[in-house]
């Protein structure tokens, strides 16, 4: 593996043979740290504050209190990724966090794409399902130059990916910005990074990256436009997270 000029990391060659597909789903870390007391703010007519009519809301719509706990109170940036439990489409909304108003909506809804298979609680490698979690997002790298993002960024050839997906739609040009989840993966360092702390059978490599036209091992896929927008918007200073799986399983 050649280290890139930009790169910030320290690099791992361990499984330097896997394929980088592999990384998109060979793919649960640990969820993003520390629970915070979030209760919804109700006001006076008893309807929940909605960021999506233009309010603020100590609860992010659609999060139940299990699921909201599990963002830390260090955490302002909240990339929410929803569907239904079978399905290979999504949604994806980005929320920020001000004090003392609370969640609003600063970002979407975007179209996305998830595995396959839809999602799981306990994946495996191989399985074909996105995990269900909320885990940091902090790292960030891809084919191409920075598109200005703030994430620590790592260019490097080995983003390319000449296969082919589920539909035989080429996967040219899906690693050209990625941003990686940290579910099985060492934060800190490039979404290249093969390690897993977990072990191989847990999987790993889960990034959100560009869309190729059908759904992933594993990963997150947004349009390009939508991705660059994301990774411009995301700042570390922020703690961003990411909050996904269906929606039944996100309002616990």
């Amino acid at each position: 593996m050649r280290p890139s000029a930009h790169s910030r990391y320290w690099r791992t060659f361990a499984y330097a043979g896997c394929l980088l597909l592999l990384g998109c789903g060979d793919t649960h870390s640990a969820p993003a740290p520390g629970p915070s007391a979030a209760t919804s703010r109700v006001p006076s007519d008893g309807r929940p504050l909605h960021p999506r009519d233009g309010g603020a809301a100590l609860r992010i719509p659609g999060l139940g209190p299990a699921t909201q706990a599990q963002i830390g109170p260090e955490t302002q940036q909240a990339l929410v990724v929803t569907g239904e439990s079978g399905a290979n489409t999504a949604t994806a909304e980005l929320y920020t966090r001000e004090q003392p108003a609370g969640w609003h909506r600063t970002a979407g809804p975007w179209r996305a794409r998830n595995a396959v298979r839809g999602w799981t609680g306990a994946h495996r490698v191989g399985d074909l399902r996105t995990p269900i979690g909320v885990f940091r997002i902090g790292d960030a790298g891809g084919l191409l130059p920075n598109p200005g993002t703030r994430l620590p960024y790592d260019q490097d050839e080995e983003f390319d990916e000449p296969g082919v997906g589920y539909y035989g739609e080429p996967l040219a040009g899906s690693f050209d910005h990625v941003v990686a989840i940290d579910y099985n993966r060492r934060s800190g360092f490039s979404p290249l990074d093969k390690v897993r702390p977990l072990g191989l059978e847990k999987g790993g490599g889960v990034w959100v990256h560009v869309d190729h036209g059908g759904p992933t091992k594993g990963c997150i896929a947004l349009p390009r436009p939508q991705l660059s927008q994301l990774l411009r918007q995301l700042d570390p200073r922020r703690r961003p997270v990411i909050v996904m799986g269906p929606a039944t399983e996100l309002r616990r």
